[in-house]
This record gives structure tokens, sequence and C-alpha cells, in this order.
């Protein structure tokens, strides 16, 4: 696996600045190889959900690898266009939006995928069987890393209930409703290979009904290992299982379906470093604190899903081992890393937090009012600034008349 050097990040953080995130092009290329690979016995195709990190620079380059994308919302799917995907390489999947929002992205030529049946008889009315749909079903299927990020259980707003299938069923017939995928989206973070074939079981035993069928969709969450412990998803395994499958529904039915995955966090995760200066050290009885220029603001994962990312101290990597709490300097509970054994950590070092390329930036705020950091991009052996660390212009842009 692809890592940036202690050197490489302390030269990004002298020359940018801090707090910064640092993205390796090499690591993201090496994750799609891997897939590629994994999978090469497979009909399957690939979307990279780029919900995960929407930089420009990014995008340019997973589609340069031949990657396609996926989008959750409008804005995401112009940010696509601009990055040069095309309208067959770009998916749509809506999700409590206004039904306007699913015209526009019908009108930019995306897959669409709809996950209502609300969605589904609007669209009917209007499109009937101009245009191929993807249904997102509920699937009643509880996986992920976190309940937060698990989206196809029995209580999840996600999809159309599976329950609801008669209905669905009624609503394509009435209108003549060309049903393109099928699509479920279980979670984040999956372990578990048998997920995804228990995902595949479900959407074939439903293939029957839709005879204009083409793709099943098996949305994203394939684990990534955050704590040194932790292993990935057996992608080999999915593979090995999902052709055989695939090909005995073919034989018996007559339809022959390919397989589409969404990967995000999977792309780009490890690819990501989020650099921060140590600003001071306090020593509060049983424990040392090590308040850096970085918080829940620019990383929320911690807080929000009590994620564990590595922290590295970059400038002190031989010193002595010492137990801190690695907390931010948001006006919050903050912590990014709690009973870490770190190198001794001193004022004005650089600690670097692992794993930051998915839901990092992408989930920042301006909170506090801090600026979001500065972004940059490793590639051919070059730091390039790929989005330029906010100014106080930036906090008061959209405020009008003040």
């Amino acid at each position: 696996m692809s890592q940036l050097s202690p050197q490489v990040l302390l030269e990004a953080a002298n020359r940018y600045g801090t707090p910064l995130y640092c993205y390796d092009a090499n690591q993201i290329s090496e994750q799609y190889a891997k897939l590629k690979a994994a999978f090469a016995g497979c009909d399957a195709r690939f979307f990279y959900a780029a919900k995960a990190l929407t930089n420009q620079h990014i995008l340019k380059h997973i589609l340069s690898l031949g990657c396609s994308v996926d989008c959750s919302s409008i804005n995401e799917l112009k940010l696509a266009q601009l990055a040069g995907f095309q309208s067959g390489q770009i998916l749509y999947t809506s999700n409590s939006v206004d039904f306007s929002e699913i015209e526009e992205a019908v009108s930019l030529g995306a897959f669409v995928n709809v996950d209502s049946l609300s969605a589904l008889e609007k669209f009917g009315k209007k499109y009937g069987n101009s245009y191929p749909l993807g249904l997102r079903l509920r699937p009643n299927i509880m996986a992920g890393g976190n309940l937060k990020i698990s989206t196809g259980h029995a209580d999840s707003k996600f999809g159309i209930p599976v329950e609801q299938l008669d209905r669905i069923l009624e609503l394509v017939r009435q209108y003549d409703i060309r049903i393109h995928t099928l699509h479920i989206h279980t979670g984040s973070e999956i372990k578990e290979a048998s997920v995804f074939i228990q995902g595949v079981h479900f959407l074939l035993s439903l293939a029957p009904s839709f005879p204009h069928l083409k793709v099943i969709d098996l949305g994203g969450g394939f684990k990534v290992p955050y704590h040194p412990s932790e292993k990935g998803t057996d992608l080999v395994e999915i593979s090995n299982s999902l052709r055989d499958i695939v090909a005995l529904h073919a034989q018996q039915t007559g339809q022959s379906l390919q397989v589409w995955f969404e990967p995000g966090k999977f792309l780009v995760c490890e690819s990501g470093y989020l650099l921060t200066k140590v600003n001071v050290i306090k020593n509060n009885g049983p424990y040392s604190f090590a308040g850096v220029d970085t918080g829940l603001n620019h990383l929320i994962r911690p807080m929000l899903y009590d994620a564990y990312h590595v922290i590295e101290n970059c400038s002190n990597p031989t010193g002595s081992l010492k137990k801190y709490q690695v907390v931010g300097n948001i006006c919050e509970t903050d912590t990014l890393g709690a009973d870490r054994e770190l190198p001794e950590v001193r004022e004005g070092d650089i600690l670097v937090i692992k794993n930051a390329g998915a839901y990092g930036f992408e989930m920042s705020s301006q909170y506090n009012a801090r600026f979001r950091p500065a972004e940059v991009l490793y590639k051919d052996g070059q730091l390039q600034l790929i989005r330029r660390r906010e100014t106080l212009e930036d906090l008061i842009r959209t405020q009008e008349n003040y």
C-alpha cells in the first residue's frame, strides 16, 4: 500500500501551513486497481461515490482511471460533469428530494434511481417508458460499522420497503415504466462478504418481476481498516460468489445482469492525511492533552461516529512514548484521539491523522468561525495545491447588508 513519507508530509505542512488535508493520488490508483483485479472474473462496473470527496482534482484523477461516478445530489452531479464525466458515466440516486431535482438529473442524462413510491409514480406520469429508471429498495438487512451509517435495515429511511413490492409492480405496469436497475445499499464499513452475497440473492429473487432489468446494484460499503488490528472486506470472495450466483441466474431465467458497485471510502480514505500543529501541551492529572489547531470542524468522524483514526507524530517519530489525549481547538468536547501512545509530543510538533480522505474535508464546517483547511494532492512526486485555505472574506461572502 502506498504511504506518504513523514518527509513529504512535513514538507506539505511547512509549505502550505496547517491544518492541511494532503491526498496521495497513487494510493487512489492502487485502490481502484485492487477493485478491477478482484472483480476481473465478473461483469462488474464501479461508480465512485462522490459524497466521500468532491474536489475537482480528485474527481478528475478518478475519471482518468476509467471509473464512473455515483452522485447523491444534483450539485454532486454537476461537479462530476465539470470534472469531465459524461452522462453515461454518472449515476444519481435520490433521497428525500423535490421531484424537480430528479427531473434535472434526467435532463442531464444520468442513470437515475428513485427511492420512494411517490417519486416512482411522479416519474411514471412524466416519463412513462421513455427513460430507463432504477429502483432503490430497502432489503431489511442490518449491516455496517455504526447504526448511523447502516442504511438497509428495517427502520431505515432509505429505499422503498420490499414489503411494498406489489405497489411497485402496480405502478410499473400502470405507467409502463422501464426498470433498468434494482439497487440496494446496506451501509458502510461492511466487513462480511456474506452481507453482499445476501444482497445479491435478495435482488435476484426480485429480478424476474422486471423484464427490462439490466443491472443489479449492491451500493458500496467495502470495509476500510482504520485500526491496525482491522482487516478489509474480502473482495475476491465476493467476486467469486457473485460470478457463480449471477451466472446461475442467467442460466435459469435468461436474464444476463451486470453488477454495479459504488465505492467511495474504499477509493479515497487511505489516500488522505490531515496534518495539524500542536498548539499547547497541558498536563492535567492523569492525562496529558495535546491541543492541536484542528478539530471536529475539520474531521467530525471521531465525535460523530466514535471513529478511530491512527495519529502519528511526524516531527518527533523516535521520541519516548507517552500517553496523550489529542484534542481540538473547538468550543466543544472535541477529542480526535483518546489514550494514544505517541512519541513525546511538544508544542509546535506536526501530527498526522491518517485515513482522512473520506468524509473529512467533505463534512467540514466553519464552526467557531474557523476557516476550512487547504487541500493538496501529491501526484507524480509533486505537491500541488488543489484548494486554498479559506479567509475571513469567505466567511462573509454570502452574507448581505452586513
